[in-house]
């Protein structure tokens, strides 16, 4: 997947695209992937890079929603335990099961939770990941060593999945090129146009690289932008309404030694009426999240004090060592796309099913859901897209479609394991240049190959785009991640023909958005 040859297949297009997909994260790629599969001509413009918002700051989990339940959304929370179940199917290498332990420190808690989840394995059925069950006081110390002993009387554990959702929205992007689609980052759409009877025609796009614009022409255009839904829908009507409620959570991460072990801690109702989320991942510990409603999207947003504060004493209620600020390697913030309600519900109570909206001038908007039923949610997109463009009718695919790098074992990739098959490439890589094959920081296994392959096969044009996406040094430990932005970019720059002070300006962005992942 290469930008200068994704741009050539732009230039040289002379008919319409049957579909045009404006926005580059879950909902936007998932789309390209069904449409692509299905035989659709699909060019997919991305502002910024791929994952740059929301899609890459989730909290790692492909999951059903234990909550959702207790908000009575039972075809919601079905949904996506099958979902969840196809995309460990689909894409191996980058989901698989984890084990979740709800610890009880009050007699009424076992019955109310072991039942809750057991209602849940039953929805999942046949794309079930594991029965859930009581556990003793010794049971549960077991799996979760560091959780506070003070009162505690057991816990019940159950199954639900994680992933890398960078890494997932990259290997979609690749599996939607496979089929033949064109995706573009760093390629915001300026304009959109319109036929004489006013009808949405195609767009105007502006290459951020070169300064290039391009006239579009597509049969359908599809806004999946996600928390920017309503930027896009103005440039076609300036006066629509609000779609979206904007509201952020946050993530603290810590080493290893919070957790010690493969199991995840999952405290099912904090004092803002949330969940809070302790999770091993990459051999860290992710500790997650806030609602906080905003008054507007950003692409970096910043975590608020509050926030900070809220993990930071919630999580010392049940760990046995209380994390301190000292302990946070990083901490970042992400912002839901949320549906708007028409009451003032508080943003926790929103939905978190998909809405496909159909402007008077033709635009398809997709917005809302999250990343487990990204797949459902593209297969509805792309079947309302059909129809409104008078495509012809094909049939979705995407339930059986192996994503990109699949590879049923990885056990054998060590810390390659997100590339999957595409690993082979990577230690090729290694193995022309034994240099490449060290880490680029003591702290995590991030090496010169793997910087070289984000360049040259997954488009990666900044060191931020391989440090925060293509690898997670940034979301992991911030400090380690500045440490390697400049050998980063010296490689970046050689690999794509970049001079000194391409490397000069880079290093010194990274390093300003890095800041704001660090708690002082």
């Amino acid at each position: 997947m290469r930008r200068e040859q994704m741009l050539q297949r732009l230039r040289e297009r002379s008919t319409p695209w049957d579909m045009l997909i404006i926005g580059g994260g879950a909902s936007g790629v998932g789309v390209a992937v069904d449409a692509a599969s299905r035989g659709f001509d699909v060019l997919l413009l991305e502002a910024q890079d791929f994952g740059k918002a929301t899609s890459s700051r989730s909290t790692k989990l492909v999951h059903g929603g234990v909550r959702y339940l207790e908000q009575g959304n039972v075809s919601l929370v079905m949904s996506a335990l099958k979902e969840r179940g196809l995309l460990r199917q689909n894409a191996p290498h980058l989901v698989h099961d984890l084990a979740f332990v709800v610890p009880n420190y009050s007699w009424w808690e076992a019955p109310f939770y072991g039942i809750g989840l057991k209602l849940y394995d039953m929805l999942a059925g046949k794309y079930g990941f594991g029965k859930s069950r009581l556990l003793s006081p010794e049971d549960t110390l077991e799996l979760l060593p560091t959780l506070e002993t003070n009162g505690l009387r057991g816990g019940v554990i159950y199954y639900d999945g994680q992933f890398d959702d960078s890494r997932l929205l990259i290997h979609l992007a690749m599996t939607a090129a496979d089929h033949g689609a064109v995706l573009i980052n760093y390629m915001p759409a300026i304009e959109l146009t319109k036929d004489e009877e006013g009808y949405l025609n195609g767009a105007i796009a502006r290459d951020e690289e070169t300064g290039e614009s391009f006239t579009i022409a597509a049969r359908v255009v599809i806004n999946a932008t996600g928390i920017f839904t309503d930027r896009i829908r103005r440039l076609a009507d300036p006066d629509a309404a609000e779609m979206m409620t904007p509201s952020q959570g946050i993530h603290l991460v810590f080493d290893r030694s919070f957790l010690r072990g493969d199991t995840a801690l999952m405290v099912p109702r904090t004092s803002d009426g949330r969940v809070l989320f302790a999770i091993p991942w990459h051999d860290h510990t992710v500790v997650g999240t806030t609602d906080t409603p905003l008054e507007e999207a950003v692409y970096d947003p910043k975590p608020l004090e509050e926030e900070i504060r809220f993990i930071l004493e919630t999580a010392g209620l049940y760990l046995s060592r209380p994390p301190q600020r000292s302990d946070v390697l990083s901490v970042y913030a992400g912002i839901r796309p949320l549906v708007k309600a028409d009451s003032d519900s508080k943003t926790s109570a929103l939905s978190r099913d998909h809405v496909i909206h159909v402007d008077n001038s033709g635009l398809l908007t997709l917005t809302g859901g999250k990343w487990t039923t990204y797949r459902h949610m593209a297969e509805d997109c792309v079947d309302h897209a059909i129809t409104l463009g008078r495509l012809r009718e094909e049939p979705c695919v995407t339930k059986t479609l192996h994503i990109h790098g699949y590879r049923e074992e990885i056990e054998d990739l060590g810390s390659l394991w997100v590339y999957g098959s595409d690993a082979d490439e990577i230690r090729a890589i290694g193995n022309a240049d034994p240099a490449l094959r060290a880490p680029l920081h003591p702290e995590l296994p991030c090496t010169g190959a793997e910087v070289v392959w984000a360049a040259r096969a997954e488009m990666a044009r900044t060191v931020e785009d391989v440090l925060a996406r293509r690898n997670r040094a940034l979301f992991l430990h911030a400090r380690a991640a500045i440490a390697m932005a400049e050998p980063a970019a010296r490689l970046m720059a050689k690999e794509l023909g970049l001079d000194d002070a391409w490397i000069a300006r880079e290093v010194e962005s990274f390093r300003q958005l890095a800041q704001q992942y660090l708690v002082m």
